[in-house]
């Protein structure tokens, strides 16, 4: 069965653009190490909640955009070797200063499917 990454991260409204820049470029890198399917989400209906919500969990200012993605592998195998090789990837280095949004603020982490229909 299939593998998947997923995070969801808070970005500056004014950085749309240069996150979805950012966002091509680094599906075509997982896509090229075995990845199957890059998918990016800019919220669009993300209510705030009162004891959890997206926003919550990324600290989601009021000029930014809570952005849900995933990235489906053919196994953990796969998704271990690729992960890996675009990580290393001399086209993935990005200036750290430049990124559109804060990397501390996002969350990510591998899940294994248990339904697909």
């Amino acid at each position: 069965m299939n593998y998947v990454d997923g995070y969801v991260l808070a970005v500056p409204n004014a950085n749309r653009k240069a996150y979805l820049d950012l966002a091509i470029r680094a599906a075509q890198i997982f896509k090229d190490h075995g990845a199957l399917q890059v998918v990016e989400c800019w919220g669009d209906d993300v209510p705030p909640g009162k004891l959890t919500s997206f926003p919550m969990a990324v600290q989601c200012r009021d000029d930014e955009s809570v952005v849900f993605s995933w990235i489906v592998w053919p196994s953990k195998a796969a998704r271990d070797t690729g992960m890996k090789a675009a990580m290393e990837d001399p086209r993935m280095s990005f200036d750290a200063n430049g990124m559109p949004f804060d990397g501390k603020r996002m969350i990510f982490g591998g899940f294994q499917i248990i339904v697909q229909a």
